[in-house]
């Protein structure tokens, strides 16, 4: 559009305040402008931000000029107007003239609405950058307390739902002491307790000797006896001595030496090392499954033991039985 049509509609427009309207429109348009660009700005590279303010800077500088100049071809072109034709201003023309703006009120007015403009894109960006920022600061969190509430929390439900399983869980414990005092009803046996102290099969098979064979050993020399008897006769006892977690097989002398000098439990090995030393079967009962006896052709009065697997703390145990 050329400056002659430019002051041509400028002049088609009544009174200056709907040119001043018409430049607020304009300024605020610009300012949408302006803070679309710079927000581009702020995504690229550092020359290519350096000429998009520049861009603006000269946008916002070639709009004031405009406006300037139009308000002043406006009141030119009015004052001429006024001279022509003697027209003469009244007093509620003059009070409207004094509200209009000014060139200088304009240029204020459009650095004022950049300024708020600008102001409100910028906490906008920080407030998505730090959304709690502006809100009021309650009292400090004690981040270690809050830690130890949550823990004591779930160890509380874990333990709750340890209980609700253990009571869906059978009985394991009764399920075993009835069904082996059934056993022992059946065979006319009653159940002599052993002190679960990790001796317990030593100390059975010295009640049984006792109690059926006369022989009165206790179970530390029932120990010794038993590792001398292994340690004779290696072929038959390393299978015994495979080390699943290891898969290897474990020194022969290394456990006769635990055996003679350590709690170190006793088991089938051993149950078999005093059926061949005393000549005798020795039948162990237990809970769901058929009584295992071994050495069956012995030939010395049979020893009876009952073995536990869930009726005591510290896990298998054995029980010497004598007739009722």
């Amino acid at each position: 559009m050329s400056e002659e049509t430019n002051q041509n509609s400028i002049l088609l427009e009544k009174t200056e305040k709907e040119i001043v309207n018409r430049h607020r429109k304009e300024s605020r348009d610009l300012i949408a402008t302006v803070t679309s660009l710079k927000k581009q700005a702020t995504k690229g590279e550092k020359k290519k931000k350096k000429q998009i303010l520049k861009d603006c800077e000269n946008l916002e500088q070639e709009l004031k000029q405009k406006h300037v100049q139009e308000l002043r071809t406006f009141r030119q072109h009015n004052n001429d107007k006024t001279e022509d034709h003697g027209e003469k201003v009244e007093d509620g023309e003059k009070e409207e003239s004094d509200d209009e703006f000014s060139p200088e009120k304009l240029l204020a007015q459009l650095e004022l609405e950049a300024k708020e403009a600008t102001e409100e894109s910028t906490k906008k960006t920080a407030n998505k950058a730090n959304p709690h920022q502006d809100q009021p600061k309650g009292p400090k969190r004690n981040r270690q307390k809050e830690r130890l509430a949550k823990r004591a929390l779930r160890t509380e439900e874990m333990i709750e739902e340890a209980k609700n399983e253990a009571a869906a869980q059978p009985d394991l414990k009764k399920i075993e002491a009835e069904n082996i005092q059934a056993l022992c009803q059946i065979r006319k046996l009653q159940q002599h307790d052993i002190a679960p102290d990790g001796h317990c099969l030593f100390a059975s098979v010295s009640d049984q000797l006792n109690t059926r064979h006369n022989a009165d050993i206790n179970f530390r020399d029932l120990r010794k006896q038993a590792s001398d008897f292994i340690r004779s006769d290696p072929d038959s006892f390393s299978p015994f001595l495979f080390d699943e977690e290891t898969l290897s097989m474990k020194d022969i002398n290394v456990y006769c030496d635990e055996l003679v000098n350590t709690a170190i439990w006793g088991g089938d090995m051993e149950i078999l090392a005093f059926s061949k030393l005393y000549n005798c079967p020795i039948t162990v009962i237990m809970s769901g499954r058929s009584a295992l006896t071994i050495n069956e052709n012995g030939s010395n009065p049979e020893l009876m033991l009952a073995y536990y697997k869930h009726s005591y703390g510290l896990g298998e145990h054995y029980n010497s039985l004598r007739d009722l």
